[in-house]
């Protein structure tokens, strides 16, 4: 049982470092407002990938059958990360400021996580893969598969910790320019991101069906 925890939490540290739009999007919030922040956005992201391990271990039968539902979730992922990539690089020189923890703002912050994570339909995707393999290739048992997804998760959680935790200790050498050619940075990532699931969820797919 050793092994699969081990090598579980393994992958999870690894799909902490894609550097995709998650990744961004907590770095620049524990930069700009402070390590609570980049937590908060920690947990929405870890709440989205509990859900997504758990459909992938149980099966997706008990999820209600819905016309389009990946192409809707794909549409609303390509909008969401099209909205906050065009915020970051048309918003000016930011102003670093630390809000005091809320209620509100841990929804804020919280759904941004959340959203981020699971309106890409890669990210289930990937979770789905895991399971598939070590289910034929390394062939383990249920507590073993159980065992390996949790510790993923593990993985994931202490990794963008980690990651919040020392972009905010790094925060001085973030001047308001350097700021702002990352937050750049980072909206020129979403737009990436919108393209990439707007090209192989939507425009693939429909091509096609229209023998385009």
């Amino acid at each position: 049982m050793l092994l699969p925890i081990l090598l579980g939490f393994l992958v999870g540290v690894a799909l902490c470092l894609t550097f995709g739009t998650v990744f961004f999007a907590l770095i620049q919030n524990s930069v700009d407002n402070g390590f609570r922040s980049g937590l908060k956005i920690v947990f929405g992201v870890i709440t989205g990938d509990t859900l997504f391990v758990l459909a992938a271990l149980l099966g997706t039968a008990f999820l209600p059958k819905v016309q389009g539902f990946e192409n809707i979730m794909a549409l609303i992922g390509v909008l969401f990360l099209t909205a906050m990539g065009l915020v970051n690089i048309l918003k000016g020189t930011p102003r670093l400021a630390y809000p005091k923890t809320s209620f509100g703002n841990f929804i804020y912050y919280f759904t941004t996580g959340f959203f981020l994570n699971a309106l890409n339909p890669v990210n289930f995707v990937s979770w789905v893969a895991i399971v598939a393999y070590i289910r034929s290739h390394l062939h383990y048992t249920t507590g073993q598969q159980y065992a390996f997804m949790g510790a993923s998760l593990v993985g994931v959680f202490v990794t963008e910790t980690a990651l919040a935790y020392y972009a905010n200790r790094l925060k001085r050498f973030f001047t308001p320019r350097v700021v702002k050619i990352f937050n750049r940075t980072t909206g020129v990532v979403f737009l990436i991101g919108a393209a990439n699931i707007a090209y192989n969820r939507l425009l693939e797919p429909l091509s096609k069906a229209m023998n385009w």
